[in-house]
């Protein structure tokens, strides 16, 4: 038999919550939905080449980042609470922090860190500057355990991996991070915030993306946890994963327009255990991703945009996707084109409490046979798989849906079924 709970937003109901949860709404107070409005002061310091010496940015002072800007030799980079970084739009401003060096970014609810465009109110756009780039000493899985992150970042500061699990690149918290994503190569940009062999003492909360010109949140290997993230109208992915990533992303939005994309197609979670075969050491792990208590919306939802499918997943990537929400796709999840009807490619896959809302399809595939439909439905309609569908509207699944304003996308009632 089954029942039907109705249940509330406290923390200690997280494991039966489904999508984004809080006793109160926490976006209030350090989101910001409209950025381009925003008159931020015009830089007063400039940020420039190499910082090698432990250095502290002042909240009283708005600083320029001009060109790519490395923290290195061990470095600490501190920002105090409320400090804002503008980056350059024509040398395509970026923070690195570099193997060995930490960012200690630590804003307050009621005093967020920001780094922005450098162009004025209501002209700031997608891919202004470049954005964040956090380099560490975890693993990845390329052959000889170590990367070298764009050929456009100088190759002796852009290493990344190693063997420290563990290691710590700092914290970020209550951060924005708006109009990043610049160009630098043909289809390719840097993220708005990207992480490539970041340990598991790095403390990543808190932290909202929007109009980035490329990948919201990029991470390649290591083994960090993200909590409370937002992306906001992403050009491209909003959460991409990578490189034998060990990483759980909890209580967290991705929320889309329809016709935000790139050439290629974006999706708010894509997961891939390797960027290409070639680079691959097929000894070390593949990539394992625990998506919990996530979001996945397109606000105006239309199957003819360009966003088809909230999630897109790769062969050899183990993931699993718990207690979330997924609203107003084509269909909720894509299987990439390695990934074959069989329940031992499926089985690496587990779905547990969704709720997928105003979808036309169960899910879409790169590889089609004619039983993937039998496949699919004895693997995703049994437990642990538990799919609840519903064609209801945003305005009427969540409890503030339109970012004019107060927006709040936890659900209005939230609900979970369960075997008894």
């Amino acid at each position: 038999m089954t029942l039907l709970f109705i249940i509330s937003y406290t923390d200690s109901n997280a494991q039966f919550t489904r999508g984004i949860y809080g006793q109160t709404n926490w976006f209030y107070n350090w989101t910001n939905f409209k950025p381009k409005t925003v008159v931020y002061n015009s830089p007063t310091n400039i940020l420039t080449g190499i910082i090698s010496t432990n250095t502290t940015l002042y909240k009283k002072y708005t600083y320029q980042l001009v060109g790519q800007v490395y923290v290195t030799n061990n470095a600490v980079l501190n920002i105090e609470a409320g400090t804002v970084i503008r980056g350059d739009k024509e040398t395509g401003g970026a923070l690195i922090i570099t193997k060995g060096a930490k960012i200690m970014a630590k804003g307050e609810v009621s005093d967020p860190i920001v780094f922005t465009s450098n162009n004025d109110d209501f002209e700031r756009k997608k891919g202004d500057w470049g954005g964040l780039v956090i380099l560490g000493s975890a693993p990845i899985n390329r052959i000889g355990g170590e990367g070298i992150l764009y050929s456009t970042l100088d190759p002796s500061y852009g290493k990344y991996g190693g063997a420290n699990k563990e290691e710590s690149s700092g914290v970020l918290n209550y951060v924005r991070i708006e109009f990043a994503g610049k160009k630098v190569g043909q289809n390719k940009g840097l993220s708005g915030l990207l992480l490539a062999g970041v340990g598991s003492k790095t403390k990543i909360e808190n932290i909202q993306i929007s109009y980035c010109g490329s990948d919201s949140f990029q991470t390649l290997g290591g083994a960090v946890a993200l909590n409370h993230l937002v992306s906001f109208r992403s050009n491209d992915d909003d959460f991409y994963f990578s490189q034998g990533v060990d990483c759980t992303i909890t209580n967290s939005i991705a929320i889309r327009h329809p016709f935000s994309s790139d050439n290629d197609g974006s999706r708010c979670l894509k997961l891939e255990s390797y960027d290409s075969p070639q680079n691959m050491d097929y000894s070390k792990p593949f990539s394992k991703i625990l998506a919990s208590n996530i979001t996945l919306v397109n606000t105006e939802a239309n199957e003819q945009g360009l966003v088809k499918e909230a999630i897109s997943v790769s062969e050899n990537t183990f993931l699993t996707v718990e207690n979330s929400v997924i609203s107003g796709f084509k269909s909720p999840i894509l299987f990439g084109k390695n990934i074959k009807s069989t329940k031992e490619d499926l089985a690496k896959i587990s779905l547990k409490n969704i709720l997928v809302n105003d979808c036309k399809l169960a899910y879409e595939t790169e590889n089609r046979t004619s039983d993937f439909d039998s496949v699919f439905t004895s693997v995703f309609t049994t437990i642990p798989n538990k799919i609840e569908t519903k064609s209801a509207t945003i305005e009427t699944l969540f409890i503030q849906s339109n970012i004019k304003e107060e927006a709040d996308y936890r659900l209005k009632n939230n609900t979970v079924v369960a075997e008894n």
